[in-house]
């Protein structure tokens, strides 16, 4: 584990006080009807500070500099409507993240090659931060539960072995439900070591997406090789693509399970060291339809950030 970076009272009314009072009534019922049609509407567009929407944004210098990166340097568009930014601020807080290992049985990765893509991150996340290990076949199980030790979970993750069908679409649901979902004031992240199949989940991944992109959890894959070789499945998107729209929809990045020891330095040091903290006022959308983000740096800065909003 790795340290820190660092009035008079009324009096009686004439006939043309009456008049003048019923227009004024009339004048008032008006604007309040016509104040409210925006929001009857879905759409606000002078939102108050309780409107305010907060998002997760990864944001680094090409040349690879650590020069401070400001909002001016972002710019932020919700449903193709480009936003004014309030608020961007690093989140150097401690991260808790769920790494989620296929051990089905057909995954075309053994054992070993499991236990190491996990153990890496044992040995890569920052002081502060904690790691929940779970294991999915037909049903999700915890291998090893939020911890920092390295020791503790080499040792646990023994536990690991290969049968079942991957219920991978189940066991994001599970993950975010009972794992991530009660941390809302913790930085929050999901590894997926898989290769992205998924046979026989309750779960539609439309459904696990939105849920991910609702709490606006980055998920990272560690990608094992394709046991289906390209194969069409009926209503079921492709391992390949339910991999790409993991992380491209939640704003986080593939790397092959090959190389674990670099993709577990990366997602570690982008966590504590990359993500901000980016907040706006809506202006101009609907919030009960589903809204498309997209967070763009200026020249030189690369950012991303989840690529939709669910209906609210």
């Amino acid at each position: 584990m790795r340290p820190t970076p660092n009035a008079k009272a009324p009096g009686k009314r004439t006939g043309q006080s009456c008049v003048w009072w019923k227009a004024l009534v009339f004048l008032l019922t008006a604007v309040c009807l016509l104040s409210t049609l925006p929001a009857q509407s879905g759409k606000r567009s002078h939102p108050t500070s309780e409107a305010s929407t907060v998002l997760n944004v990864v944001a680094t210098r090409a040349n690879g500099s650590s020069a401070p990166i400001t909002s001016k340097d972002i710019s932020l568009f919700d449903n193709g409507v480009q936003q004014s930014v309030r608020n961007f601020a690093p989140d150097l807080s401690p991260a808790r993240i769920v790494l989620l290992v296929d051990n089905s049985l057909t995954i075309r990765a053994d054992v070993d090659k499991l236990e190491k893509a996990t153990l890496e991150f044992a040995y890569e996340i920052f002081d502060g931060d904690k790691l929940l290990v779970v294991g999915y076949d037909n049903n999700a199980e915890i291998v090893s539960d939020w911890t920092d030790d390295a020791k503790k979970i080499e040792v646990e993750l023994k536990a690991f072995r290969k049968k079942g069908d991957p219920h991978l679409f189940d066991a994001i649901m599970a993950v975010v439900a009972d794992g991530l979902g009660p941390l809302t004031a913790q930085k929050r992240a999901i590894v997926v070591v898989s290769d992205g199949l998924d046979r026989g989940s309750k779960t539609k991944f439309a459904q696990a997406l939105s849920a991910l992109q609702a709490l606006d959890i980055a998920v990272y894959c560690v990608q094992a090789q394709d046991r289906t070789r390209g194969a069409i499945r009926r209503d079921v998107p492709k391992p390949r693509q339910v991999i790409d729209d993991l992380a491209e929809g939640t704003g986080g990045r593939i790397f092959p399970i090959d190389e674990p020891g670099a993709a577990a330095k990366a997602i570690c040091d982008e966590l504590r060291k990359n993500r901000y903290v980016l907040s706006y006022l809506p202006q101009s959308v609907i919030y009960s339809e589903a809204r498309r983000l997209l967070v763009m740096g200026d020249q030189g800065i690369n950012a991303r950030a989840k690529a939709m909003q669910p209906p609210e």
